[in-house]
């Protein structure tokens, strides 16, 4: 942790974060624009002072950066439409060739995975950044799921590590606030004992068979379905100043990701909790404020949200960021 260490908010984007592969994308109820949406929105209220923000993604993850968490064989199987089309929940996608679903889906998640290792290091060194897009908490170093391919928050970790920017001891914590329990996360760092796991989510909702994930969660609070604000943010301002105290109380915490999932909102279709526009609001305004006067560097991505509002949900809290602290930028 550094106290010292000044907010300077860095926001990655580039256009190749979103997906589009002819229109077949829009029969899974991930909104796999909802990046462009969001940024646009910002543009519209910030302008050239999110234009100085900005960080743009510069390319795609490469092979060896996602062979750092991901086997090959793994990889090598992401080029058959069947294997690739069951972790995307798209099987109509099995009818495409193998290099235009690479094209079309796996680059995006690609480019999303390299913002990810992006903000991660502006995070370092500005104390706060957002990758519009990213977290995908489901993915597992050997398997994907739940339209996530890439664990893009344990590759930007080995990635800096490698680089040398981060210590291979370093401590990190991951505080996943998406509807749904971030399995993938779990199986990428089950054996890092220098990672530590905050995960709040609907306990009735898919991954509840993943026993082996939910066991390697440091601070496991599952909800009851149709939770709204008042618990919601109660369970949550409740456990997580002591969590992070005790995380940091004998060695600093060196690099927070925040997984600021949109999908508790109420009448998502897949996330089942009732937390108001408002909640989410205050939720991402209270993780991020604890995280900050505790000084430690923060990532934020946004997962998963599956209504139409998601993309505002998102700009709301990007903007409230920038309100507090954009003008330092």
């Amino acid at each position: 942790m550094d106290p010292d260490l000044p907010t300077h908010p860095r926001i990655v984007y580039a256009r190749q974060h979103n997906i589009s592969c002819f229109g077949l994308e829009r029969l899974h109820p991930f909104d796999s624009c909802k990046y462009r949406s969001a940024w646009r929105l910002l543009h519209g209220r910030f302008g050239s002072l999110l234009r100085r923000c900005r960080i743009r993604t510069d390319r795609p993850a490469r092979t060896d950066e996602l062979t750092l968490v991901h086997s090959p064989d793994y990889l090598r199987r992401l080029r058959e439409p069947r294997f690739l089309c069951r972790a995307l929940e798209l099987p109509a996608l099995a009818r495409i060739p193998g290099p235009l679903l690479d094209h079309f889906v796996l680059r995006p998640m690609r480019w999303a995975t390299r913002g990810t290792t992006l903000a991660a290091a502006a995070a370092l060194q500005h104390g706060l950044a957002v990758n519009l897009g990213g977290g995908f908490h489901h993915a597992k170093p050997a398997a994907g799921e739940g339209f996530c391919i890439y664990a893009d928050v344990a590759i930007a970790v080995r990635s800096l590590q490698q680089q040398g920017t981060l210590p291979d001891h370093a401590r990190i914590v991951h505080i996943d606030l998406d509807a749904h329990q971030g399995n993938g996360v779990c199986h990428a760092f089950r054996d890092d004992r220098n990672a530590f796991l905050f995960d709040m989510y609907n306990g009735s909702i898919y991954p509840l068979a993943d026993r082996l994930a939910r066991d390697r969660i440091d601070c496991d609070l599952p909800l009851q379905p149709g939770t709204g604000d008042e618990e919601y943010l109660d369970r949550l301002t409740t456990a997580l100043p002591g969590f992070l105290d005790s995380v940091g109380k004998s060695h600093p915490v060196r690099l927070a990701f925040y997984n600021a999932g949109t999908d508790p909102l109420a009448g998502d279709p897949l996330g089942g909790l009732d937390v108001s526009a408002d909640g989410i609001l205050e939720r991402d305004r209270f993780v991020i404020r604890q995280l900050r006067d505790r000084g430690i560097p923060t990532v934020m991505v946004t997962s998963g949200g599956y209504t139409s509002g998601s993309d505002r949900l998102i700009a709301d809290s990007v903007s409230h960021l920038l309100q507090q602290w954009g003008k330092r930028a």
